[in-house]
């Protein structure tokens, strides 16, 4: 089964097209380094949460928006395997390709695929 990373963040809505530019920049590293797949969301309807939700969970501020992110790998291995090279790649380094939002508030996290339908 494939492994998947997860990524909540919130983007000042004015970095839209940076952030659409640092992603696509970024995806060509992943996939070169083993990632079948990256796909990043601009929220459109993500309703604040009493409890819990998504703008809560990244402190979004009134001129942000949330983006939900996720990379797709052949397995944890892969992942495991490719992610430090993605980390040490020139082509990601914050001089290069710089985060267009507050990586503080960016949660993450791996996840093993268990239905894929």
């Amino acid at each position: 089964m494939t492994y998947v990373d997860g990524f909540v963040a919130a983007v000042p809505t004015a970095n839209k097209e940076q952030y659409i530019k640092h992603a696509s920049d970024a995806a060509v590293v992943f996939k070169d380094h083993g990632a079948l797949k990256l796909v990043e969301c601009w929220g459109d309807d993500v309703p604040e949460g009493e409890v819990t939700s998504f703008p809560m969970a990244v402190k979004c501020k009134p001129d942000e928006t949330v983006v939900f992110s996720w990379i797709v790998w052949p397995s944890r291995e892969a992942r495991n395997k490719g992610m430090p090279k993605v980390m040490e790649d020139p082509r990601i380094q914050a001089d290069v390709n710089p985060m267009p939002f507050d990586g503080k508030r960016l949660i993450y996290g791996g996840f093993e695929t268990v239905v894929d339908e």
